[in-house]
């Protein structure tokens, strides 16, 4: 069981906090990780350059002159890919590069993830996250009590428009509710600040399926 120490927004300890067995890993799932991340990007790739084949440039099915005679060369068609303003050979086309990662591949990779943040003493846990203005000067203030530089990702357990509010103008920090977060965004962001509330949360999505947890 590993055990995990709980600060206030001071910075100052208040309490520890456990995590079952089994939900966060650092021996394996390496690969996972890298699925996953790769998976990520693939499904943010647009996959809109499309050209035109030979069968989709308009024109008609006549011949541009008769096959023999003329001591040219035979021409079938005017939207040949070998003529100005024909169609293209070979050329790129609309695809889907999403490909499938297996559910529990996916709960591997992000205990693994957040197990290696957890080893490298980044991953704090906080009490809770608030602010009482929504200004950006708190959320600043906030971060440097708890001695955290971007980049950052803060996870909780629901987003308070406060927060959001004071944290999104700050270049490299990040909000998300614990039931979203992805592998990715623990491997894009070397800092995660995960509140009580969404730690829970995230425990019990890391904890489905491991053999022994509730």
């Amino acid at each position: 069981m590993s055990t995990l120490t709980v600060y206030n927004l001071k910075g100052a300890s208040v309490g520890e906090m456990e995590v079952r067995d089994g939900v966060l890993v650092t021996d394996r799932g390496e690969q996972a990780v890298l699925d996953m991340v790769l998976a990520h990007l693939a499904a943010k790739r647009g996959g809109n350059a499309n050209t035109k084949r030979k069968g989709e440039v308009a024109g008609s099915n006549k011949k541009p002159w008769k096959q023999k005679g003329t001591g040219r060369a035979r021409a079938g068609y005017r939207q040949s890919p070998v003529w100005r303003g024909g169609g293209t050979a070979f050329g790129p086309h609309k695809r889907d590069y999403d490909f499938k990662v297996n559910r529990k591949v996916g709960q591997l990779a992000l205990r693994r993830a957040v197990g290696d943040r957890v080893a490298e003493g980044a991953l704090k846990v906080v009490d809770g996250l608030s602010v009482s203005e929504g200004r950006t000067k708190e959320f600043v203030a906030l971060m440097k009590s708890l001695a955290v530089k971007a980049p950052a990702l803060f996870v909780v357990d629901r987003i308070d428009p406060s927060v959001k509010l004071a944290s999104r103008n700050l270049p490299g920090v990040a909000l998300v509710p614990a039931h979203d977060l992805h592998v990715y965004d623990v491997v894009r962001y070397p800092t995660l600040v995960i509140s009580r509330a969404g730690m829970l949360i995230l425990e019990k999505r890391l904890g489905a399926g491991v053999k022994g947890t509730a």
